[in-house]
């Protein structure tokens, strides 16, 4: 008789009228008995197609095992073999697209709960005090030192790899604190910092250096770091701000998501006057836009204290391409979505703020290069919201400071870096992954490609070496 497959095991979290209140974060996490009932459910399939659909390749099925048999120490040690950022991961990758999407259980049911299992195993690890925390052993050193631009999630995976590998590396990073889009883009609420700053730590402790307040393409040039390392990797992301660029949008009270997550994130100006930096919080927020970076807007804005928050998406909600979880809790939080809605103009007040947006409604037409349907406008369907804030969250543009630094270093139309699959760009000994690449994507998957730049500027390194 076939097993019986137990349901998931749901993680208890913040109620919604409580958390809109605080940007405490709102799942509280697996017990170690939650962890172990959740990790029973796994098959430990013979053939894992969850290690497949892991950019950072860990042993997803092994890890799951210790964790039923309660060694909460050798799931971690397993799961850090190939992710150094496992309290990262388990919070904010999109789980349910990748690892847990090609499951077994998926198939007729729910998926082994395998993001969840990991922030488990990572926290269950940190909550012994950080002096108990494995690290994993680093090859001999290799004399080669390799220079690392930008501290988010592609550069602190490179960085980690080729320290385990015995190189020299070091982290410059423009802002005043590590971890790129994970402390200026993800608010509080869906990824404390500190997490961030523990695990950065762990690098450091690894031997990497880690230069703040540094930028690179005006502190020093990549060409500079060339005549002192070894090789440079980029990993400089999409932070530059994507406007729609409609009638009215210079507006007071309309914002970049981000210079308003940035404000909140980075700079804890939800705190102020307890910071230095203030934030405007507006009643009516409109957001514009359907991902991740859309839902962290709409929900800060709640938190910041609007009265009404209204999501603006020119598509349905099944092309969202945020995470359904995020959705979901922005709807329980009192999120009002208006879909198949296009902004077309902004309209003032006698000071210069934004006080109305004039939309058009629209129809789904013939799939476009996304794979979606393509948003149509309706003629003459225009109608007007009142608003006092708007914030922008379309997508971000390459930063183009490196780039425009760095003579020969090929780009795209878009401003992204060209790269292939390994990294390695137009310049020899100059490697590139992440967002500055691909635009604006995952957490995970500018890890993944941090991960295959480290393998590839090791073996660039070392066989230079031996000419």
């Amino acid at each position: 008789m076939a097993k019986k497959i137990e349901p998931r095991v749901p993680m208890p979290e913040q109620s919604p009228k409580e958390r809109i209140r605080n940007f405490n974060e709102v799942p509280y996490g697996y017990t170690p008995e939650m962890a172990k009932k959740e990790a029973s459910r796994c098959l430990q399939c013979k053939k894992p197609k969850c290690v497949s659909g892991c950019p950072v390749e860990i042993n997803i099925p092994s890890f799951i095992g210790l964790v039923k048999e309660g060694d909460f120490g050798g799931a971690i040690k397993k799961i850090k073999e190939t992710n150094l950022l496992p309290a990262i991961c388990g919070r904010v990758c999109p789980q349910e697209t990748q690892c847990e999407e090609v499951c077994v259980l998926a198939k007729n049911g729910q998926p082994v709960a395998i993001g969840r299992l990991e922030r488990f195993c990572a926290d269950w690890e940190r909550s012994l005090g950080e002096e108990k925390i494995s690290l994993p052993k680093c090859a001999p050193p290799t004399g080669k030192k390799v220079a690392v631009v930008g501290a988010g999630p592609a550069g602190l995976t490179v960085a980690s790899d080729l320290a385990k590998l015995g190189h020299k590396v070091t982290i410059f990073e423009a802002l005043h604190k590590p971890g790129g889009v994970l402390v200026y883009g993800i608010p509080e609420f869906r990824l404390p910092k500190e997490i961030v700053f523990a695990e950065v730590r762990i690098l450091q402790k690894l031997g990497v250096e880690l230069i703040t307040n540094y930028i690179v393409g005006k502190t020093e040039t990549v060409d500079e770091l060339l005549e002192r390392y070894d090789a440079v990797f980029i990993g400089t992301g999409a932070g530059a701000p994507a406007f729609m660029r409609i009638p009215g949008e210079n507006l007071g009270g309309i914002y970049s998501a981000n210079e308003y997550l940035t404000r909140s994130n980075l700079m804890k100006a939800y705190l102020f006057p307890e910071t230095d930096t203030p934030i405007h919080r507006g009643k009516v927020v409109a957001v514009i836009g359907g991902g991740n970076v859309a839902m962290d807007s709409a929900r800060t804005a709640l938190r910041l204290g609007a009265e009404r928050v209204l999501l603006i998406y020119r598509r349905t909600r099944e092309e969202m391409p945020a995470r359904a979880e995020e959705v979901h809790h922005a709807e329980e939080e009192g999120v009002e979505f208006h879909f198949l809605t296009n902004p077309v103009r902004y309209h003032g007040d006698e000071k210069g703020n934004v006080k109305e947006m004039e939309c058009l409604k629209m129809r789904l037409g013939e799939p476009d290069s996304s794979g979606r349907p393509r948003p149509v406008p309706i003629e003459n369907s225009n109608f007007r919201l009142s608003v006092d804030t708007v914030i922008v969250a379309i997508g971000n543009l390459a930063n183009p400071i490196v780039p425009k630094s760095t003579p020969n270093l090929t780009v795209n139309k878009n401003g992204n870096i060209v790269a292939d699959e390994d990294g390695r760009t137009s310049r020899e000994g100059v490697f590139a992954g992440g967002d500055i690449v691909t635009g604006a994507a995952t957490v995970i998957s500018a890890m993944g490609a941090g991960r295959r730049a480290a393998r590839a500027i090791h073996s660039y390194i070392m066989e230079k070496s031996s000419r």
